[in-house]
């Protein structure tokens, strides 16, 4: 009889083990095994040049990047509907200027709206004349959130050497925004000797384009932020035509980003 009570409170106990074993197996294996679809891998090579370019053991870390990044940060379409494709351009930004940091997480990042097109300062994309903001980190209120325009996205992708690219410039920040404040100067990636000469390398590329001596962007005048973010652009979309015109500031952001 205490053979057969035993035997009858046992058999929940074994169900439960099993079913345990049976899921944390699966759930590994689901880890081991995820990789990026074949459809994400054809995005990541006709549309982003820095992937193409890529070792193929580097491409498999990039993808899968990619999809850590996605699992971790939400992305939603605000007035339009996002497809495949305007998820792994946000991924593939957000990789580019950390894919030298393995660990790298943006802890400052939750969440990530996409508007249709251009907005204001007051986030509206409808109905106004001064729709002129392609993405931003979000301050105050909006602290761990970024909005980003999804013409100006995928525009950013289209001509891989124009030097500009909206999500990446915004990424920038986002590093740039790791230490506390978004002044050009991201002393997580700086050795301590190695910042003042970088502010005076930026002041001196700032006057370069107020002399209209340079060809980047103008609006990297605007303050050290904008031309870190700006001339991080332009580093990351054409480095060979960034090294010929910009070779000190080249150095400069080789380092920062451990680019080879």
């Amino acid at each position: 009889m205490l053979e057969k009570i035993f035997i009858i409170l046992l058999i929940p106990v074994v169900i439960y083990v099993v079913y345990y074993l049976l899921n944390r197996t699966a759930k590994n294996n689901t880890a081991i095994k995820r990789v990026l679809s074949d459809e994400g891998k054809n995005i990541l090579e006709q549309e982003v040049a820095y992937y193409r370019h890529l070792s193929v053991a580097d491409k498999q870390e990039f993808e899968t990047r990619c999809l850590a990044f996605l699992d971790t940060v939400k992305i939603e379409g605000v007035g339009v509907t996002l497809e495949l494709k305007d998820y792994m351009l946000i991924a593939a930004s957000a990789i580019i200027p950390i894919f030298a940091f393995k660990k790298w997480t943006y802890p400052n990042l939750t969440n990530i709206m996409v508007y249709p097109s251009h907005f204001n300062a007051d986030y509206q994309f409808e109905g106004h004349a001064d729709r002129n903001i392609m993405g931003m980190v979000g301050e105050g209120a909006m602290n761990g959130q970024m909005i980003l325009s999804k013409s100006a996205l995928e525009y950013g992708f289209e001509n891989p050497n124009d030097g500009q690219n909206t999500a990446i410039h915004e990424f920038v920040h986002l590093i740039d925004k790791t230490d506390g404040t978004v002044d050009g100067v991201p002393t997580y990636l700086l050795d301590k000797a190695a910042i003042i000469p970088f502010m005076n390398l930026i002041r001196e590329e700032i006057n370069k384009i107020k002399e209209d001596r340079s060809d980047i962007d103008t609006y990297g005048m605007t303050n050290p932020g904008e031309f870190f973010a700006v001339a991080s652009e332009y580093f990351f979309e054409n480095p060979a035509k960034f090294q010929k015109n910009h070779p000190e500031l080249y150095t400069a952001l080789s380092r920062i980003f451990e680019q080879s």
